[in-house]
């Protein structure tokens, strides 16, 4: 049985929410992650994946100059660096470099994929869609990676940022 309720409330029931760390790189060259929950495989033939990234975002400026992004899905491992990805601006700090994360060069776009994550996806920008307050970046899925050592995925596990495996 379902009851109405206010969408402040009925939203909280969406945990455990997937995150991905999107990376674009900026009109320096320099490549900048960004964590983000709002993410969709969009297509399955061509394989495409979008994400939503508020406008006033390096990261949205970053996509809509490089053409082409990496989704990267993060392992538990990778909490810390998920967290301040997400929390800080690439305007005004090389994120990687602060963070140590280790990164690969991508095989087929301008851009790196992140050595320690579960799984990488190279995006061709293909389409951007406005949404209300955020941007839906679509792109063409033009290589994938995958971690040669089992890794956990990591999840935002509940309101206010928690991040864990999903139980």
């Amino acid at each position: 049985m379902q009851k109405q309720a206010e969408y402040e409330k009925a939203i909280k029931t969406k945990y455990p929410e997937p995150i991905v760390i999107v990376i674009a790189k900026d009109a320096n060259g320099k490549a900048n992650p960004m964590t983000a929950g709002w993410n969709t495989i969009v297509s399955g033939s061509p394989p495409m994946m979008a994400v939503a990234v508020v406008p006033k975002r390096h990261t949205a400026a970053a996509i809509g100059h490089s053409k082409c992004f990496t989704i990267a899905f993060p392992s538990t491992d990778m909490a810390e660096e998920a967290l301040f990805f997400g929390t800080k601006s690439g305007r005004d700090i090389d994120k990687l470099e602060v963070t140590g994360c280790k990164t690969e060069p991508a095989t087929k776009i301008d851009s790196v994929i992140l050595s320690d994550a579960t799984a990488n996806f190279e995006c061709e920008l293909q389409t951007q869609i406005p949404t209300g307050d955020h941007i839906l970046f679509v792109g063409k899925v033009v290589a994938s990676h995958i971690n040669t050592e089992p890794t956990k995925r990591l999840y935002t596990t509940a309101a206010g940022g928690e991040m864990g495996p999903a139980s």
